[in-house]
């Protein structure tokens, strides 16, 4: 437990580092999601140990954040009225929470998040390392 919430802290500040130097500022809803995408990919990460090809597991990473991403946006933009992103604007949004674009960018965006929770499991956790097939 310990270690999720650890993952999940650091997922949910490595979020808003990268939101700060993309829009140029954020919101706390975006740590909290953040940390649960950070954190659900390091699972299916260290579920698969290999079995699924990164390429793969990038595809279900991507699609599995950007449902979140639209739960999220959902909660926060619609009910709550916050109006923290809208992609109304962006082809292919789906209620402006969610757009194509994004969820391209969330595939690549995995694999850093992949290799980072790699790393971080095996320096703070002893974990071993994971090895990696491409395809």
């Amino acid at each position: 437990m310990l270690k999720h919430t650890i993952l999940f802290g650091l997922g949910g500040v490595m979020y808003l580092i990268i939101e700060l130097l993309w829009r140029g500022s954020s919101h706390w809803s975006m740590f909290i999601l953040g940390g649960a995408c950070f954190l659900v990919v390091g699972l299916i990460n260290e579920k698969n140990r290999g079995r699924i090809p990164l390429l793969l597991q990038m595809l279900i990473s991507a699609v599995i954040i950007t449902g979140l991403e639209f739960v999220t946006g959902y909660i926060v933009n619609i009910r709550m009225g916050l109006d923290v992103w809208d992609y109304y604007d962006m082809p292919y949004n789906i209620m402006g929470q969610v757009c194509l674009l994004y969820t391209v960018l969330w595939f690549f965006l995995s694999l850093a998040c992949i290799i980072a929770d790699d790393w971080l499991r095996h320096v703070l956790f002893g974990e071993e390392k994971q090895k990696y097939r491409i395809i």
